[in-house]
This record gives C-alpha cells, structure tokens and sequence, in this order.
C-alpha cells in the first residue's frame, strides 16, 4: 500500500507519545481501558487496507457512532431532517446545555449530544426495533458480523446519564423529541457502545470517501449529495468545539468519541481510523489528532 511506510514512520515516532491526556472516566467503565493503546488503520478505495499496532483490539468507538445514525436518519427523512437539528458548529462542549434555550430546542448540529438525540429519536420513529436497525447497519457497512453493543460501557454510560437526560427532557418540553426520554437515553447510550476496532472503523468510513457507495459492497449507503454535505459537517462540526483546530491541523472531515478513537477521510481516495485513548481537555484524543496531523503533512494531501 502506498500509505504503509508513512503509516509506520507515524507510528514509530508516536509509540511513545503518552502522558499528555487523561482517559475518559466521566463514564467509569471507560476508565478502564489501557492508556497505552495506539493503532493505526488505512483503507483506501482500491481494496488495499494496512493496520499497525493494537488494531484488532475492539473499544467503545461512543461519539463516532453518531455519523452511522445520521446516515440511517438521512437515508429515510432527507431534507426533512434538518427540520430538528442544525447544520453549524456549536463551539460549546459536546453535552453542553446552554444553546438550547436560546435556540428553543434545536441542537446546533447532529454531531453534539442533543443533536444525536434528536438523530436517535428520528430513527425510532422509523424502526420497530432501532438498537437491531443500527446494529446491522454497521455490521453491513464494515462487513464485519461480529460487531456488538458493549453492554457494561451501555449500562455504565446509563447510569451516568443525568446530562443526556436533561438534555433529551429539555428538547421534548419544545417538542423536539417525540418518544419516551427513557427510551431514547437506553438507545443511544447503547449506540455509544458499539464496540469496534481501526480496521473496522476504517472500512465503515469508506462510504464517505466514494459519494455514499460502500465499495465493499458496491451497494449505495446514501446519495452522492448527502455524503458530500456529511463531509462538510464532519469537517465543521465532527470534534466539537475543537473543529476548527482540527481542520487547521488535519485538514480532513472526521469524527472523534470519547473512547479514543478518531477517524477521518480524504473523499476519492481512503479512509483512516486512529485509537489511543488519552484525551486532551475538549475530550478528543491527543495522539490521535497528532497522528492524523502528521499523516496528511507527511503524504501531502489534504481536502485544501
């Protein structure tokens, strides 16, 4: 593969690179994980794929599960969507209440907590059973079956949920959320637990990077102008108050969670997905962001 000596120069130069964030512990079962993890995962739109480090190690890939829903959410409402949630970065943290007063009940955009909520409310007005729907629908787009909820991280993540619940009873009294808050808290605190590796997340990533057609599967995730626009929100809005820098940095549309994982796109060419777990002060990983830096610097390519 013609990324894999870089891959490895990354890598070799960062193994090391620890001790400058602190793993998630906001939802204890998180803190568990080792601090020490690094992978890398390439894969581009010809088939080649190249993984480094502790790539089939699996971990709760939380925040990053919001761009699978959105897509679910996009294929059946379209346009209609944006009805509920907008499409500008928010510049607040990632669970932060404040806008939504003053925006009576529409999250600034889907990538946000609140924004995700009304996402996860938007699918369970379509699926009978939507914690399935969502399931399949990763395991589809990284042909990968043996993908699964993380049902301690969901039960730990339910029981620290008092900021979610807020968040999703604050948007139902503007009408903002039309299922039971309990309903919508289980699912997508299970959704956030979707456990994955960085060659998983890479080849779900893939759909993004070739107009909304996974080329795994050669089957159409979403239509050619809807992967265009997730790109664009991605690239505004996918590491939250911290997306700017990103784009500065990186140059590339990606989505981080809280789990340590990052995964980002160069649209026509590959998808790449980084985990290390320790997190900087706006909950984004620290070696991860350096390792998307250093790749797009060092292989000249960016989407600028």
């Amino acid at each position: 593969m013609l990324y894999k000596e870089v891959v490895e120069n990354i890598y070799k130069e960062l193994k090391n690179f620890r001790g400058e964030g602190k793993v998630a512990d906001y939802i204890p079962a998180l803190s568990k994980v080792n601090p020490d993890s690094y992978a890398i995962s390439v894969c581009d739109l010809e088939g080649g794929e190249f993984s480094i480090g502790d790539s089939t190690t699996k971990f709760s890939i939380q925040s990053i599960s919001k761009v699978f829903s959105l897509a679910m959410a996009i294929s059946h409402f379209e346009e209609k969507i944006w009805e509920r949630v907008g499409r500008e970065p928010s510049g607040t943290a990632f669970n932060s209440l404040i806008q939504l007063e003053q925006e009576r009940g529409i999250p600034r955009n889907p990538f946000i907590n609140a924004g995700a909520l009304v996402v996860t409310d938007m699918i369970t007005q379509v699926f009978p059973k939507p914690k399935q729907a969502i399931l399949n629908f990763v395991r589809e787009i990284s042909s990968q079956d043996d993908i699964y909820y993380d049902k301690e991280v969901a039960q730990s993540e339910l029981e620290h949920s008092h900021r979610n619940i807020a968040l999703a009873n604050f948007m139902k009294s503007f009408g903002n959320i039309k299922n039971d808050v309990d309903t919508i808290i289980d699912i997508y605190c299970n959704q956030c637990s979707i456990s994955m590796n960085t060659a998983e997340l890479a080849r779900s990533f893939l759909f993004l990077a070739n107009g909304g057609v996974n080329p795994l599967s050669g089957r159409r995730v979403t239509g050619h102008r809807s992967a265009k626009r997730m790109n664009a929100l991605l690239l505004t809005c996918g590491l939250y108050n911290e997306s700017g820098d990103f784009a500065y940095r990186v140059g590339l549309p990606g989505k981080s969670g809280v789990g340590g994982g990052v995964v980002a796109i160069i649209p026509g060419k590959l998808s790449i997905a980084v985990w290390s777990p320790e997190l900087n002060q706006n909950g984004n990983s620290y070696r991860g962001i350096a390792t998307l830096e250093k790749f797009t610097t060092d292989i000249g390519i960016s989407v600028f």
